[in-house]
């Protein structure tokens, strides 16, 4: 279905990104993606699938055709010997989640929003912490696009294997994803241990916390000495003898709390910037102890509906908690009043190229401010730090990094671009802010 776009306007989640396409079209099938893209070639023209606009960034924004991806949806096949589950690129993750859980399988890991559709989670990296794959595209089984030239190219271990390699965490830039295999398991149940910490005690325990659970996240309070500590630990329970919180517990954790409450103290923040600190500190004193079991991706995600602005960085695991240190010194010294929580996160080395954990351990730092506010002082003050520790900045997150700073950080970037070279050779695919992370 194709439709004039002369008065449409697409923005990201966050609103810091927006571009007006001159078409607008919603492919049903993958032979309508080919003929988008052939047409775009033909007429030197460019053409982006955007999915649900959760990157922060304008790496998805059309300069001329947009792609919606909503009639790409659904699970396509299930293999229960190879344990793999294959859908169409446009599925939000969180009806992927769904259609696992009633298929009584799930993904190993997943990060905590799920809004984004499979190829735009997958295409930028997305990610979870902990576990054996962090990452959605280390527990890629296969995939299927459509290149720059119209060809349709599916890929695995054992079928284009070199296409395969590099296109799990592609950016967009190498081809229109139009389904995706994932590896699964058994639907499993997680029991999460969530308790405030002192700053001192979450940092002195960190490396045996994570060694002693599958998955561990952190949220340090800026302004405070107080952290909230997530532990999520893989049970021996069967689906169904899990104990989840209430309705009304996870109404007010994570509805009234975590969204209404945090929400309005974000507003108050933004209005009157010099109360931050005391917010801070009332939260953090707010902070309370809880556990509960649930199936896996309940557990991994949760609801964000207080919008905001992100940058999140990927640094070496073992110096991870000095950068932390080294991120809050520099904050505690300036005159800034950040209202979000920092997030501290895991990841073990995976092989995707343009994986932020590629070829090494990584401890991820995201730093967040709210919607409306002006994130380049606190973003800009902080990016040097995290770049000189050796960090590579998450692909669908805020950043000023460019293609030249960028290669020396990953040991196969070459190979990315002579990947784009074959698979895209018009850019049929590009836009500026692949010009900026990849060259022309």
């Amino acid at each position: 279905m194709t439709a004039r776009a002369h008065d449409h306007v697409w923005r990201n989640w966050s609103g810091l990104e927006q571009a007006v396409p001159r078409q607008v079209e919603t492919p049903a099938s993958v032979a309508a993606v080919v003929d988008a893209v052939r047409r775009a070639r033909e007429d030197g023209t460019t053409v982006k699938m955007a999915g649900t606009g959760h990157s922060f960034t304008a790496i998805a924004a059309p300069e001329h055709t947009l792609l919606r991806p909503d009639a790409l949806s659904g699970v396509l096949a299930v293999d229960r010997e190879a344990m793999t589950v294959t859908a169409r690129a446009g599925t939000p993750l969180k009806d992927l989640n769904l259609a696992l859980e009633r298929l009584g399988l799930s993904l190993h890991n997943m990060g905590d929003i799920a809004e984004q559709t499979l190829a735009g989670a997958t295409s930028t990296g997305t990610h979870g912490t902990g576990g054996t794959a962090a990452g959605l595209a280390a527990q890629l089984a296969g995939l299927e696009l459509v290149t720059g030239t119209g060809e349709v190219l599916r890929a695995s271990a054992t079928e284009h294997p070199d296409v395969f390699d590099v296109a799990r965490v592609g950016l967009g830039a190498l081809g229109i994803l139009t389904s995706l295999t994932f590896h699964v398991e058994p639907l499993f149940v997680v029991e999460a241990h969530e308790q405030p910490m002192t700053w001192e005690r979450a940092l002195g325990s960190y490396d045996e916390m994570v060694a002693a659970a599958h998955h561990v996240d952190m949220y340090w309070f800026p302004h405070t000495d107080r952290l909230l500590v997530k532990q999520n630990v893989r049970t021996d329970l069967e689906p169904g003898e899990q104990r989840p919180p209430s309705r009304l517990a996870s109404w007010w954790e994570d509805e009234l709390v975590s969204n209404s409450v945090f929400g309005g103290l974000c507003r108050v923040g933004s209005r009157v910037p010099a109360l931050v600190p005391r917010l801070n500190r009332l939260a953090g004193r707010a902070l309370s102890e809880r556990r509960y079991s649930d199936l896996a991706h309940r557990v991994f995600v949760t609801p964000r509906r207080v919008r905001f602005r992100e940058m999140e960085y990927a640094v070496p695991r073992e110096v991870g908690l000095d950068v932390l240190r080294e991120c809050r010194r520099v904050i505690d010294a300036s005159d800034w009043r950040i209202a979000f929580p920092v997030e501290v996160r895991t990841a073990r080395a995976d092989d995707v190229p343009l994986s932020t954990a590629h070829g090494r351990d990584s401890l991820y730092l995201a730093f967040h401010v709210p919607a409306d506010t002006d994130h380049r002082p606190f973003f800009g003050g902080l990016e040097p730090l995290l770049r000189e520790a050796g960090g590579r900045p998450h692909w669908g997150k805020v950043h000023t990094r460019t293609a030249a700073d960028l290669a020396p950080a990953y040991e196969r970037f070459d190979d990315v671009l002579a990947m784009r070279e074959r698979l895209d050779p018009d850019r049929v695919f590009a836009n500026a802010h692949l010009r900026r992370v990849l060259g022309d």
